[in-house]
């Protein structure tokens, strides 16, 4: 699969190596693993001069002596063997007093396992240096809580040296419709929910997808599923990480969120635990979770849901941890079958997130969700407000467009109608149908 997208990012790139042929530039790139961070990072430097060295957790020795054996492959040539990564920065630095150079470090986070010294290390380098320097140094990491920590923290010592920040996100509706028509112009509406359902947007899923052939709603599916398929244990991998030693409560959470289980109360009951300690740090820390409250809701109020943000995550916790067994064992027909069994009612919430997700990127509005009052009798699956132009467009979902009841939507509205006394309002429907444009 070809690269798409990005454009933006690879024109800010772009400019921040243009600053840096007269002033150093130290940019951190970071988003969850699989999003496409290397390779947006590599395309934006291609045809300049640039070195590209991989954190691993090795000795800071080895690490040092690999870093120098890229550093000579590329034709620069350290002055004997160094031991500490912020002499190479060093040494890099004042190579590019003379020739304009980016130098990418890539799971710069990983430093941290390598040894704690370096981040104050690279501080004093830094400050020393970058003012006779004209280096363009890009860090990336994937571990959203250690990056943050590390540039945002202000006890941390690279606190506030960062010039440029770029968080990557998964990639918008419209450039996947754009793969989809690439690789299968005659692409149905349940290939594309099934396409948005199982990648969300996030390129190496894509590229596994399309590379593989799998086009369709089947083909896909039948991917997903099988023997060696990044898809049936990437959840673990992504997370195990960034979450560290209490996953497994985490995972628990998760799982509950991806069963529709999207209230605190609902998953305490279910799991005898206080959560407002793990989902505090799934939302602020991680930013692997967010809580949504109904649209005209007060900024306080407590009538609140909890959403996994991540589609891929949320398959993975429908359906690939709980078949662990089934993966363990080989038995791929009967995780196909589970997941066949339990995916229409699972594809209806995912349909109402697709439709969302697209008003968002594309519509002008002030603000996008959906209402449910507080005893859950009365629920509106999406509400869009402009609060510019005083409209306000209800949106009831369906997967088939035969099942739609306006009447019961402008029943509904009823209920809210002291907060739409003021805007023009409108009544609408999407289904499966509407998925394709």
């Amino acid at each position: 699969m070809r690269f798409y997208g990005r454009e933006k990012e690879l024109s800010e790139l772009q400019t921040i190596r243009e600053y840096s042929r007269t002033n150093s530039q130290f940019t951190m790139v970071t988003g969850r693993r699989r999003i496409g961070k290397t390779e947006l990072i590599l395309k934006s430097v291609k045809g300049s001069r640039f070195v590209y060295l991989f954190v691993s957790r090795v000795n800071q020795n080895i690490l040092c002596r690999d870093m120098q054996e890229v550093l000579r492959m590329e034709g620069i040539d350290l002055a004997g063997d160094m031991t500490k990564v912020a002499d190479i920065l060093k040494a890099v630095m004042l190579f590019s007093r003379d020739e304009n150079i980016t130098l990418i470090m890539d799971e710069f986070q990983d430093l941290e396992k390598v040894d704690k010294a370096i981040f104050s290390e690279i501080h004093d380098v830094w400050d020393r240096y970058k003012d006779e320097s004209r280096i363009n140094l890009i860090v990336s990491g994937s571990v959203h809580s250690m990056m943050t920590r590390i540039f945002e923290d202000e006890k941390e010592p690279l606190f506030g040296r960062l010039t440029s920040k770029i968080v990557l996100k998964p990639l918008p509706i419209r450039v996947m419709e754009e793969v989809m028509r690439d690789h299968n112009p005659g692409y149905s509406a349940q290939d594309m929910l099934t396409f948005y359902m199982l990648t969300g947007g996030v390129p190496l899923y894509m590229k596994v997808l399309m590379d593989s052939g799998a086009y369709t709603s089947e083909t896909m599916l039948s991917k997903v599923a099988s023997i060696g398929s990044v898809f049936l244990v990437d959840g673990k991998d992504v997370l195990v990480s960034e979450l560290g030693k209490e996953y497994h409560t985490y995972f628990s959470i998760l799982q509950m969120l991806s069963s529709g289980k999207e209230k605190r109360s609902e998953m305490e009951d279910i799991l005898g635990v206080e959560l407002g300690v793990y989902l505090k740090r799934l939302e602020e820390e991680y930013g692997i979770i967010r809580h949504v409250s109904p649209v005209f809701s007060a900024p306080d109020g407590r009538n609140t849901r909890w959403v996994l943000k991540d589609m891929y995550l949320r398959f993975y916790f429908r359906f690939m941890l709980p078949g662990s067994s089934y993966i363990e064992s080989g038995r791929y027909d009967l995780l196909r079958r589970t997941i066949d069994r339990d995916l229409p009612e699972y594809e209806g919430r995912i349909l109402e997130e697709f439709f969302r997700t697209r008003i968002s990127e594309e519509d002008d509005y002030t603000e996008v969700g959906g209402y449910w009052n507080r005893k859950g009798d009365v629920e509106i699956d999406i509400i869009v407000v402009d609060d510019l132009e005083k409209r306000v467009r209800l949106i009831e979902v369906k997967r088939n467009p035969k099942k739609m009841n306006f009447a019961a939507l402008k029943e509904k509205a009823e209920s809210i109608s002291h907060n739409l006394k003021d805007y023009d309002v409108s009544f609408e429907s999407l289904s499966l149908d509407d998925v394709r444009r």
